[in-house]
């Protein structure tokens, strides 16, 4: 029987490297979206309330006021990026209404993730 070697699992899972999704939906889209995720087996996620605002005209001369913004709100969630393609047509096809202010998703890569609870590091922490 071989030796255990947790040492190697634990450098193969810092290896794995990990994205963070944010999508700004419209709230009456929020279930179907955190559906579409939980069937990825995605279920590891932020919500928060946030409002914003864009030009529906394509012009951007600054004229939108603070009373202007629309009530939305933001889902975080760092995947690996092997799920990334998946998860951003699974949530843009949940957010997508086909009218103006759908929203938008954006994503960015994460260099380092801790645990604060256990300090743990990489994949592991996530």
């Amino acid at each position: 029987m071989a030796p255990r070697r947790p040492w190697i699992h634990r450098i193969l899972l810092d290896l794995i490297i990990v994205k963070k999704l944010e999508a700004i939906i419209k709230p009456f889209k929020l279930e179907e979206v955190k559906e579409a995720l939980r069937e990825l087996g995605i279920e590891g996620i932020t919500v928060g309330e946030v409002k914003g605002y864009q030009p529906t005209d394509g012009t951007r001369s600054g004229t939108g006021h603070l009373s202007d913004l629309h009530p939305k709100f933001k889902i975080e969630v760092v995947i690996p990026e092997s799920m990334l393609d998946r998860a951003v047509r699974s949530v843009s096809a949940a957010a997508r209404t086909g009218l103006a202010g759908d929203g938008k998703v954006f994503v960015s890569s994460i260099e380092q993730v801790i645990r604060i609870r256990t300090e743990e590091t990489g994949y592991a922490a996530i």
